[in-house]
C-alpha cells in the first residue's frame, strides 16, 4: 500500500460520548428522617423560639397569671451583661466545666485502655461496675455522696477522725465553694466516666493490630503508640465526647442543685443551670431568665462548632 492510499484511507468513526446515568435521589432515607426530624422540630425548636420570644419581653408572675407581656427590646440582654453576678457565675461554670470535661476524657481514656489489657472475665467485670454506676439516676448518686460527707455522720469525717486522731465531726465540706466543687466534680466525673470509656474502648478496639505491632517494631513506646497512631484514629470519637462533655458539665442542674440542698452555700456554689432556674422560677423574672438562657445556648453552639470545625479541618491537612 502506497503513501498516497493510506492518506487516503478514511478516519476511524469516533467514538459515542459516554453516557451519564442520572442519579436517583434516594426518597426512603428521607422518609425515615421525616418523622424524627419533625418531632424534634416540634419538641425542641418550639421551646427555643418561644424561650427567644420571651427574652424579648417582660414576663415576670403577672403575665403568668394572664396580663399581656411587654415588648422591652434589648433591655433583659443589657440587664443581664451588666450584672457582675452573671459574669461571675458564668466563669465559675465554665472553670467548672474544663475541669470536669478533662478528668472525665483522661479517666474514661484509662479505663478504656484498661479493658484492652484484661481478660474477657475481669473485662466482664469492669463493664458491670461501670454500668452500675451510668445507671444510677444523678439525683441519688448526689445524694450518696452528700450522705459520704456528711457533717456529723459521714464515712469521710468518720475515717479522718480514726486516721488522724484529731474530732472531724462536725466539719463541713459543701460550706466551703472548694470543698463543694471538688465534691461536685467527684459526682460528674464519677457518673460520665462509664460512658467516655464504653466509648473509647469500642473505637480503640477497632484500630487494626497489625498497625500497632508495626509502631512496636519501629521502636514506639506505649505512650507514642497511643499518641502517634491510637489518637488519630479515634480522633473524631474523642471529638464527639468532648463536645458532649462540655454540653453536659455546663448545664448540669440536679447534681448542684441537691449539693446545695444538702448544705452548700447557693450564693457561691451556683452554676449556670441553677442560676437560670432561680432567676426565672425562684424570682418569677422569666424574660430575664429567657435572656440567660439564651445567651448560655449561644455560647454552648458556638464552643462546640468551633471545636468541630477545628478538629475537622485537621482531619482535611
Amino acid at each position: 500500500m502506497t503513501l498516497a492510499t493510506e492518506r487516503a484511507a478514511p478516519a476511524p468513526p469516533a467514538a459515542p460520548p459516554p453516557v451519564r446515568l442520572r442519579r436517583k435521589t434516594p426518597v426512603v432515607p428521607w422518609l425515615l428522617l421525616a418523622g424524627p426530624v419533625l418531632i424534634l422540630g416540634v419538641l425542641t425548636g418550639y421551646p427555643v423560639l418561644r424561650m427567644l420570644v420571651m427574652s424579648f419581653q417582660e414576663y415576670e408572675r403577672a403575665q403568668v397569671m394572664g396580663l399581656p407581656p411587654e415588648w422591652v427590646g434589648l433591655d433583659n440582654y443589657t440587664k443581664v451583661l451588666g450584672d457582675a453576678e452573671f459574669w461571675e457565675v458564668l466563669g465559675r461554670s465554665i472553670v467548672f466545666m474544663v475541669v470536669a470535661v478533662v478528668l472525665t476524657m483522661v479517666f474514661g481514656t484509662l479505663i478504656a485502655l484498661l479493658m484492652m489489657r484484661l481478660r474477657k472475665g475481669l473485662r466482664l467485670l469492669v463493664a458491670v461496675g461501670l454500668l452500675l454506676a451510668w445507671s444510677m439516676p444523678p439525683l441519688s448518686s448526689t445524694t450518696i455522696w452528700g450522705w459520704i460527707f456528711d457533717t456529723e455522720y459521714g464515712l469521710v469525717n468518720n475515717l479522718l477522725t480514726r486516721i488522724t486522731g484529731e474530732r472531724w465531726f462536725g466539719h463541713s465540706w459543701l460550706l466551703d465553694p472548694i470543698g463543694f466543687f471538688t465534691i461536685l466534680t467527684f459526682v460528674i466525673v464519677w457518673g460520665a466516666i462509664p460512658f467516655v470509656a464504653f466509648t473509647m474502648y469500642a473505637g480503640l478496639s477497632q484500630i487494626p493490630g497489625e498497625v500497632l505491632e508495626a509502631a512496636q517494631l519501629d521502636g514506639a513506646g506505649s505512650f507514642q503508640r497511643f499518641r502517634l497512631v491510637m489518637l488519630p484514629y479515634v480522633r473524631t470519637i474523642v471529638t464527639v465526647l468532648v463536645v458532649l462533655s462540655m454540653i453536659w458539665d455546663l448545664k448540669v442542674f440536679p447534681q448542684v442543685y441537691a449539693l446545695q440542698d444538702i448544705g452548700g452555700d447557693r450564693e457561691k456554689t451556683n452554676t449556670i443551670g441553677v442560676y437560670i432556674y432561680q432567676m426565672g422560677m425562684g424570682q418569677g423574672h422569666f424574660g430575664v431568665a429567657s435572656a440567660i438562657a439564651f445567651i448560655f445556648t449561644a455560647i454552648m453552639l458556638l464552643l462546640s462548632v468551633y471545636y468541630v470545625r477545628r478538629t475537622i479541618k485537621e482531619e482535611e491537612l
